[in-house]
């Protein structure tokens, strides 16, 4: 979807006959730039594994969206006690316990209220269990997004429209008519300016 509406063209400095092509062309950037299918609220399901002696994730897109007044981003979490890799074995003994009371890889829900979520930063701080040994996998489900696109969203995406109207031979880097193939300086449309203003939208952990 394209984050300027036609109404606001002018306003963010560009000009009234501007087709709807360049506002998609700068919004399918954006979205590539910050490693994401869309800076709208979208529900994501992501799955890692916890440092070794942590309690601790970080979750890779922001900001998180409460799905309701005061209720948490977290949709549903899954726990469980995978294999622990080498080096990662903290106590031998509690680990054999645990694997002795659960079934080997299986997952299990974990209610999301005894989870501690910083929604600035992203990071969640999980509860020990009764053995006090942490669990060492999880799958958390969540929304973040924008839930309104905000004034600096907006003029990313005109500016980025203006670069590509001010060098539209410049941005076509190489081209081969036989195997119908086009390169573009996609980076130098998406100027230092722009990267300030979509750098609170950056995935956190992808790429």
């Amino acid at each position: 979807m394209g984050y300027l509406l036609p109404t606001e063209y002018v306003q963010y400095g560009l000009t009234a006959d501007t087709t709807d092509d360049w506002i998609t062309m700068a919004s399918s950037l954006m979205e590539a730039y910050c490693r994401r299918t869309s800076l709208l609220a979208t529900q994501y399901v992501e799955r890692m594994r916890f440092t070794a002696g942590s309690q601790t994730i970080r979750l890779s897109y922001l900001p998180l969206v409460e799905v309701a007044p005061e209720t948490t981003a977290l949709v549903g979490v899954r726990v469980r006690y995978g294999r622990p890799r080498r080096g990662e074995t903290v106590d031998p003994f509690r680990e054999q316990i645990a694997w002795a009371f659960s079934l080997p890889g299986s997952w299990s829900s974990l209610d999301v209220t005894t989870i501690d979520v910083n929604s600035a930063t992203g990071e969640l701080t999980f509860p020990e269990n009764f053995l006090g040994l942490n669990y060492n996998e999880v799958e958390v489900t969540y929304t973040a997004g924008l839930v309104a696109i905000p004034p600096a969203v907006k003029v990313a995406c005109a500016q980025i429209v203006k670069n590509a109207q001010a060098m539209p031979s410049t941005s076509v880097k190489a081209s081969r008519m036989d195997t119908l193939q086009m390169q573009y300086f996609g980076g130098s449309l998406i100027d230092p300016q722009v990267q300030g203003l979509l750098r609170p939208y950056l995935a956190q952990r992808i790429g």
